[in-house]
């Protein structure tokens, strides 16, 4: 494990993700698998990690409970603890306090060493100015419940700069990668930030998961990189090659990922990328902007939905049709979806594509801005009337 200096402290370059922790049954993040994901979480303190990053709505409100568990025995000490402020839950100021005192007790500690406002828009953000939520974070820095505070973003570049100006912030958390430098808060706001000395917590360096893909293109560039590495382990070394970046947030939940991420965090260095280097990623990244048809991470913000869509899951399988251009691998994952109202009573949050009333409220939620109401009718028309995928493109 390397470390970089974060508030004058050494930090693990790879960060804990709790987003995708390990689950009973897979697709239903409501459940998690929590004697492994405890194991997954020590397993890798103990490999060196010692960031570990959640939030209050991540797998169903219960990644904190489980979280908490996992840092008992002597391991809350060995880390700095991240969560996030629901911003969206607060009706009142005195939410601030409300909230950060019960993410306190599912966590089962008296402090954290860093809060953030969760996944700030240009619309959130005036909802933080408006309920006046930096004097209630001052009020709990004081109390000794936070030791620093700052914001995740999901937005475009206009609306970051805006924000990183509005406060002294201590830290940010952004979505960047090698396929977002353009897009969210970019590789130009990546830096204005650094330059204010704001440090930078990166999170989906993977897209979601769509970066480790493997595909006969990809491949081929692999095997005629100069350097031999997994594909998870060129879009970590791109992020961790930023002097800017000090944590690199990583969602793993199997035992080989977080040794493969560890051992790659071992190789990483800042400016370490040789012009070759770089040419096999620019490769990989041309190749996977022919794949991602709905940029969906996964991250679930638009969940629950009121109709009980399972949405990122029916945008999963829809990618996956269209990447393999046929349904069939996918029909039996279409399939084991409620199809009807009356079996969302045993399958809550875990509906079919056709059951979206196109309501709208997951538009305003999802931070890649995807038009979800239409992405799920493709989804339909694909698994329900047999049109090919290729023809939804």
């Amino acid at each position: 494990m390397k470390y970089r200096k974060l508030f004058d402290e050494d930090t693990s370059i790879l960060g804990f993700g709790c987003m995708r922790l390990p689950t009973i049954k897979e697709g239903d993040v409501t459940k998690i698998n929590q004697p492994e994901a405890i194991k997954q979480i020590r397993h890798g303190i103990d490999m060196g990690i010692n960031y570990v990053d959640t939030a209050w709505p991540y797998h169903n409100q219960e990644s904190e409970v489980v979280v908490g568990k996992a840092l008992q025995d002597g391991y809350r000490e060995k880390v700095k603890l991240v969560t996030k402020a629901p911003v969206w839950e607060y009706k009142v100021p005195e939410d601030f306090e409300k909230y950060l005192k019960l993410q306190l007790e599912k966590l089962q500690t008296d402090h954290l060493d860093i809060y953030l406002l969760h996944a700030l828009s240009k619309m959130r953000f005036s909802r933080v100015q408006e309920l006046k939520l930096f004097e209630q974070a001052e009020k709990a820095k004081k109390a000794g419940l936070i030791k620093h505070f700052g914001f995740s973003f999901h937005g475009n570049y206009e609306t970051f700069i805006e924000i990183i100006d509005a406060y002294d912030w201590d830290v940010t958390q952004i979505q960047f990668n090698y396929m977002d430098v353009n897009s969210q808060a970019t590789e130009k706001g990546l830096k204005y930030a650094g330059e204010k000395g704001i440090p930078v917590i990166v999170m989906e360096p993977l897209l979601g998961g769509k970066l480790v893909r493997q595909t006969d293109e990809g491949l081929k560039i692999l095997k005629e990189a100069k350097t031999q590495q997994s594909l998870a382990a060129w879009a970590l070394q791109f992020v961790w090659n930023y002097s800017e970046v000090k944590v690199v947030l990583s969602g793993m939940n199997t035992m080989e990922m977080i040794d493969e991420n560890c051992a790659s965090a071992d190789r990483a260095g800042i400016n370490s990328l040789s012009e070759e280097d770089l040419a096999t990623i620019a490769g990989l990244k041309a190749s996977f902007e022919k794949l991602i048809y709905i940029p969906c991470t996964r991250c679930e913000y638009c969940m629950p939905c009121p109709s009980g869509v399972n949405i990122p899951m029916n945008l999963r399988v829809l990618n996956e049709a269209v990447w393999t251009g046929s349904a069939a691998s996918m029909q039996g994952w279409f399939d084991g979806f409620a199809q009807t109202k009356e079996a969302l009573a045993e399958k809550p949050n875990n509906g079919a594509a056709q059951l979206c009333i196109e309501c709208g409220q997951c538009l305003d939620k999802c931070p890649q801005s995807i038009n979800i109401p239409e992405g799920l009718k493709k989804a339909a028309s694909v698994f329900l009337d047999g049109v090919d995928p290729k023809s939804v493109v």
